[in-house]
């Protein structure tokens, strides 16, 4: 094992704080949109975002930071195949739950839990533990993406089922991401493009829903108080912010307008009490935790540890940036939840604890002949 040295990376573990810190305004500011709403207990929404996320996700990212992260390893198999079982669960009655028309939450102890926040984790270390086992048969197509496909075989048949969707483009970006940091050959990442691009196309044939997103995003206007509704709102509340925006806790369109104002419309919230100077400001966070993140991968000890560093800060920006795209009309809704920021509990606790995972690595000196 490589020397540890005595600090994390500081400048990421900063700026992970700072991000925390500002989802934690911006949350409790969208949080009185609900008192408008009946059905909505803000108690129980609190209690999960800020007892497990905040507080247990802060836990989870100093200890997973003095976990050496070579210590998992071997076990990480065994636990992309508990991750899988966890996601499973959601289908046995009594103990999973259906919200919105998707069954994606346990309910233990009183409280929500979405186990696939920790399958995305987990795809990530199964992915970095497959490419740094097998990175010298990586000119054989089994290899190079065999890890990949068989991986997001198995989540997308249990994420479809849901169906949750957006985590599984999630995975499939985070898991390219990787696949090409591991050193595939160009004609396999040709012939990787090719599938996932046909697979877009099946499941954009077999999901009317998803085909309806597509068409509201080429034409908001088409169905203004369907489903066209919440990106015309969301565009309103960002318009509305101006430069400066209307201050802390002003924002009208979270009290009856913006649907899920504390979910994935939290950034239409932030960017009307922000404004665009605001929002930029946000934006150059995740831009510096994305480049912070890419530095400390390039001097990673070994190939585990790299793509480990890889796959985290790519799923947190992706799911991030698939989340403000939607938001401003630059793709089409998702559904994803902003990372740091957005109400989910089990999404920040998982969250910090990747962050956690790249800060441990962090510590350790690069030497490049390791594996």
């Amino acid at each position: 094992m490589p020397a540890a040295t005595k600090h994390f990376d500081r400048p990421f573990l900063i700026t992970t704080l700072v991000l925390v810190i500002v989802g934690v305004f911006i949350f409790s500011s969208a949080s009185l949109g609900l008192l408008a709403r009946d059905g909505v207990q803000f108690s129980s929404v609190a209690k999960s975002q800020f007892i497990l996320g905040v507080f247990g996700g802060l836990v989870a990212l100093f200890t997973m930071a003095n976990i050496p992260y070579r210590s998992y390893r071997a076990y990480v198999p065994y636990i992309f195949g508990i991750a899988l079982v966890l996601t499973m669960c959601v289908f046995i009655p009594g103990l999973g739950y259906e919200a919105n028309g998707a069954r994606r939450w346990l309910s233990v102890f009183g409280i929500s839990l979405q186990p696939a926040e920790i399958l995305k984790l987990s795809f990530v270390l199964f992915l970095a533990w497959f490419y740094s086992a097998h990175y010298r048969k990586l000119k054989d197509i089994r290899f190079s993406l065999g890890g990949l496909v068989g991986a997001l075989a198995v989540t997308g048949l249990i994420l479809l089922l849901q169906p949750d969707t957006g985590t599984f483009l999630i995975l499939g970006t985070t898991g390219v991401a990787v696949t090409i940091t591991a050193g595939v050959r160009v004609k396999h990442l040709l012939f990787l493009g090719l599938l996932l691009f046909l697979g877009i196309c099946v499941l954009a044939l077999s999901r009317p829903y998803l085909l309806e997103r597509v068409t509201t995003f080429m034409d908001p206007a088409s169905d203004p108080s369907g489903s066209g509704y919440q990106i015309k709102q969301s565009l309103i509340a960002i318009g509305s912010g101006g430069w400066f925006g209307r201050g802390f806790g002003q924002s009208v369109q979270k009290f009856s307008y913006l649907p899920e104002p504390i979910g994935d419309s939290i950034f239409s919230v932030a960017a009307e009490e922000f404004g665009f100077v605001g929002s930029v400001a946000l934006l150059g966070l995740f831009v510096f935790f994305a480049l912070r993140g890419l530095l400390i991968a390039s001097r990673a000890p070994d190939r585990f540890g790299g793509l480990i560093v890889i796959g985290v800060v790519i799923l947190i920006i992706t799911q991030s940036f698939m989340n403000i795209g939607a938001m401003t009309g630059l793709i089409p809704l998702t559904g994803e939840p902003l990372t740091f920021i957005s109400h989910g509990g089990t999404s920040l606790l998982f969250a910090l604890a990747g962050v956690g995972m790249v800060l441990n690595i962090s510590r350790y000196k690069s030497i490049r002949n390791t594996i």
